[in-house]
């Protein structure tokens, strides 16, 4: 039964149709309809869907939030005004303004001829666009294919390998309660490689609702490392669904992040469609107060010889609520898949709460799959031992945290990042702000 929180956008795309599709590309317009009419018959999920049984879906879809559908600019530089927490990585540097991407003659670094980086709605086509995400009957995604106007393309040609980091700032930027739909396009062929991070960022204390859908489409032999960093505030829910399909031998690395929050709900489905693909998919949660993390993941491996290894690690303070529920399937003729799945969490409080579920699901019998999880406090025996050596207690825990989540870190290749995430989660034990330095947006 449709409920308020549905409502609200089929009455609003039913009113503005025609200003969405004005304000946007025909790739992407080509898609808004047949998402509308599966969003009609659905509705936000509810906890009683396995997938979201750790999130309340419609509460968070509730309130009546503002949209910037006439794509009205705003009146700001991010190149002169912003300064990311993660600087000085020498990487190629792009701005999306809550979900437009930032067109401006400063130089960004050099790309390799043929590398696109760019607005979507200026370079998308009906080739790539929505061909995963609309194969998931998700309400979010539905709901972000119709009122996505623009976002982010990236495009690696045959054989081309990008040395240098491609580098994201998504600020969310607003004077009132702000929704934001993003679409990120990400697009390597045979044989190329790419390293690209996002990083988000609140530039603004107000009430931000994100919707985020990433599509990635690996080639043969191509390899892709994709970062995803949030250090928002606790007035921003966001929501992101990533699909990524991944051809013969390539390789992906999802890397994901979060600092800062307030409510979070990642969602991954990564697919191992070609024989000899390896996926890694890492995550690292550091929250307290009130603030909500939960990612769900779904790796299915459709072909044999292939591997997946996902490790996942909270730390949870205060009245922190964590949720992991990883999936792996190995689909019938899928022989020879080697698969591991670890999620292993730190409850700093009795009133902290980490719901975890990892699960197999195996049509296959010449397998390697293994999956286990912990709930745990931190080790009494390594506090004791700390203590007899003059380390005071709150020392002791904070060195003890950063150990923890340190496994995920050391395994980022980007070294500039990794030595630059140890610094700001030793920060964000500590209790010291994510305003970064020297950042006019953030006064």
């Amino acid at each position: 039964m449709i409920t308020s929180s549905e409502k609200q956008y089929i009455d609003l795309y039913t009113q503005a149709r025609q200003i969405i599709c004005e304000h946007s590309s025909d790739a992407m317009n080509a898609v808004r309809d047949e998402a509308f009419e599966r969003f009609k018959g659905q509705t936000f999920p509810s906890k009683k869907v396995e997938r979201y049984k750790y999130t309340d879906m419609q509460a968070l879809f509730a309130p009546d939030y503002g949209l910037n559908l006439q794509r009205l600019s705003i009146p700001v530089d991010p190149y002169h005004a912003f300064r990311c927490d993660v600087p000085n990585l020498s990487t190629s540097l792009y701005f999306v303004v809550n979900d437009a991407f930032f067109h401006s003659t400063e130089p960004k670094g050099h790309l390799p001829e043929g590398v696109i980086v760019g607005s979507l709605k200026d370079f998308a086509t009906t080739e790539y666009y929505n061909r995963l995400a609309g194969k998931d009957n998700d309400a979010v995604t539905n709901l972000n294919t119709i009122l996505a106007q623009d976002g982010l393309y990236v495009y690696v040609p045959k054989g081309v390998v990008v040395d240098r980091a491609v580098q994201i700032i998504n600020i969310l930027r607003s004077d009132v309660p702000l929704m934001v739909n993003r679409r990120v396009l990400i697009v390597l062929e045979e044989g190329a490689e790419l390293k690209l991070l996002f990083c988000d960022h609140a530039a603004d204390d107000r009430e931000f609702l994100s919707t985020q859908v990433i599509e990635a489409y690996v080639g043969k032999n191509a390899s892709l490392d994709l970062y995803c960093l949030e250090e928002t505030h606790h007035k921003n829910t966001r929501v992101s669904n990533v699909y990524i399909d991944q051809q013969a031998n390539s390789r992906v690395k999802h890397n994901i992040i979060t600092l800062h929050n307030g409510i979070t709900r990642n969602k991954l489905d990564l697919m191992l469609s070609g024989e000899g693909a390896e996926c890694a998919c890492y995550g690292c949660v550091i929250a307290d107060k009130q603030q909500h993390v939960d990612n769900n993941t779904l790796i299915t491996h459709h072909v044999p010889h292939c591997t997946s290894n996902e490790l996942y690690k909270y730390v949870l303070d205060d009245e922190a609520t964590g949720a992991f529920a990883g999936r792996v399937l190995v689909e019938h003729g899928a022989q020879k898949t080697v698969s591991q799945m670890t999620n292993q969490n730190l409850c700093a409080t009795r009133k902290a709460r980490m719901f975890t579920q990892p699960m197999l699901e195996i049509y296959a019998d010449d397998v390697k799959c293994a999956h286990g999880s912990t709930v745990g406090q931190l080790n009494d025996a390594a506090m004791f031992y700390m203590r007899q050596r003059g380390i005071p207690e709150k020392e002791a825990r904070t060195l003890l945290q950063q150990a923890f989540v340190g496994e995920v870190i050391d395994r980022i290749e980007l070294e500039s990042l990794r030595d630059r995430l140890r610094y700001l989660v030793e920060k964000r034990f500590r209790g010291e702000l994510n305003k970064c330095e020297g950042c006019k947006l953030c006064k």
